[in-house]
C-alpha cells in the first residue's frame, strides 16, 4: 500500500469540555459549519438546511433505530457484568453478537441476572475474537425483554443521564437493530423534514445497522490495515435509481454513507458490508455529507479524510475555535467533496 498513513493523520486534540453530554433543544438547534472547500466555511444552524439544498437533491438517511442494548447485570457469585448487544445473530433474536464484561471472567454456560431473574447465558467467543455469543433468556419476545430490563447504549464518553431515551432516537427510527444512534439524523424535526421536501428535494432511506465498529477506536501504526467488522445494510433499489437520477446526494451521518457506497460497489440492495472507506477511495453516489464531529482515531474520521482530504484539519480546527459541540449530541457539519 503506497504512501502509508499514520495514527497521526486521524489524530486533533479534543479537549474534554467541548464533547456535548445533553442533547440540544430543539433538535434543529444545533449549529452546523458548511464547508465551502479552500474558502473560509459558514457558520450556520441546522434548521438552515432547506437553504442550502435545492429541488433535484435526494437526502438519504438511515432509519435504524437504537435497541435499549445495554444490560447492567449480576454474575451467581454476586459481582456485577454488563452486556452490550450488538446485533442479532438468528431471526427470533434470542442470540446475539456482544461485548461482555469482565470479558474474562465469563465463562462459556454462566447465567447473568437481572434482580435474580436469569436474563442472558454465556456463548463461544466470536471469531472476531473482541466479541461473544450470548443468548436472551425466558419466555415470550426478546424484544419485550429488553424494552424491560435494557437501557440505552450511549457512548462512553457521556456520563450524563439521559432524561428522555427518545431523545437518542432519530424521529424517522423505524425497525430496531443498532446499538447506537446514527447521530447526524439526530438533528432532524418533522418540521424540518416537510420544509426540506417543500424545495423539490426528495427524502429516501436506507438501512444501515450501526455496530461495533461506529465506536471501536483504531489503534494499528497504519489506520488503513484496521480489521473492520461486518455490518447490515439494506438500500431498496428504488433508493440508488433515485440517487442516479438525482443532481446532488447528501448523506446524512456516515452510516447512510457507507450503506449507499456498499450498495453500489456490490450490486446488491442488501447483505452484510465491510467497506472500509479511507483514502484513495471512488466515490460511487455520494456529494455531501452531513455528519457530526467524530473521535480522533476512528474509522469515521478516515472516512471524512477520504470525502474531503486534508482539509477536515482546518474544519476541525474551526469548530474548536468557534465553540462547536463535538461527538454524538453534539453540532453537525456540511462536507462537500466537490468544493474547491
Amino acid at each position: 500500500m503506497a504512501d502509508r498513513m499514520r495514527l497521526d493523520d486521524i489524530d486533533y486534540p479534543l479537549p474534554p469540555e467541548r464533547i456535548a453530554q445533553q442533547p440540544i433543544e430543539p433538535r434543529d438547534a444545533a449549529r452546523l459549519l458548511v464547508d465551502r472547500g479552500s474558502a473560509a466555511p459558514d457558520h450556520r444552524h441546522v434548521r438552515d438546511l432547506p437553504e442550502l439544498l435545492r429541488d433535484g437533491d435526494v437526502l438519504v438517511v438511515n432509519d435504524s433505530r437504537v435497541m435499549p442494548a445495554r444490560l447492567l447485570l449480576t454474575r451467581a457469585s454476586g459481582g456485577s457484568a454488563e452486556v452490550l448487544l450488538l446485533e442479532a445473530r438468528d431471526d427470533a433474536w434470542r442470540t446475539w453478537e456482544a461485548l461482555v464484561r469482565p470479558a474474562r471472567k465469563l465463562r462459556r454456560g454462566e447465567v447473568l441476572y437481572d434482580a435474580g431473574r436469569p436474563l442472558i447465558e454465556i456463548g463461544s467467543r466470536t471469531a472476531a475474537g473482541d466479541t461473544m455469543l450470548v443468548t436472551v433468556l425466558g419466555d415470550g419476545d426478546p424484544l419485550d425483554v429488553l424494552a424491560r430490563h435494557g437501557r440505552m447504549p450511549l457512548p462512553p464518553y457521556i456520563t450524563a443521564p439521559l432524561a428522555e431515551p427518545e431523545r437518542y432516537q432519530t424521529v424517522y427510527a423505524a425497525a430496531p437493530g443498532s446499538s447506537a444512534a446514527p447521530t447526524a439524523g439526530l438533528h432532524f424535526t418533522d418540521a424540518l423534514l416537510d420544509e426540506v421536501t417543500a424545495r423539490g428535494v426528495q427524502v429516501a432511506r436506507v438501512e444501515l445497522l450501526v455496530g461495533l465498529d461506529t465506536f471501536k477506536p483504531v489503534t494499528v501504526d497504519d489506520p488503513r490495515e484496521h480489521v473492520i467488522h461486518s455490518e447490515r445494510y439494506h438500500v431498496p433499489p428504488g433508493v440508488l435509481e433515485q440517487c442516479r437520477a438525482a443532481d446532488r446526494v447528501i448523506a446524512v451521518g456516515t452510516t447512510s454513507v457507507r450503506a449507499l457506497e456498499s450498495a453500489a460497489a456490490t450490486g446488491e440492495s442488501s447483505g452484510r458490508t465491510r467497506l472500509f472507506i479511507h483514502r484513495p477511495y471512488d466515490w460511487r453516489v455520494v456529494d455531501l455529507m452531513m455528519t457530526n464531529f467524530h473521535m480522533p482515531r476512528t474509522t469515521l474520521l478516515l472516512m471524512i479524510d477520504a470525502f474531503v482530504g486534508p482539509r477536515w484539519r482546518r474544519l476541525y480546527a474551526e469548530a474548536l475555535a468557534h465553540d462547536y459541540r463535538f461527538l454524538s449530541f453534539g453540532d453537525a457539519m456540511l462536507l462537500d467533496r466537490r468544493a474547491s
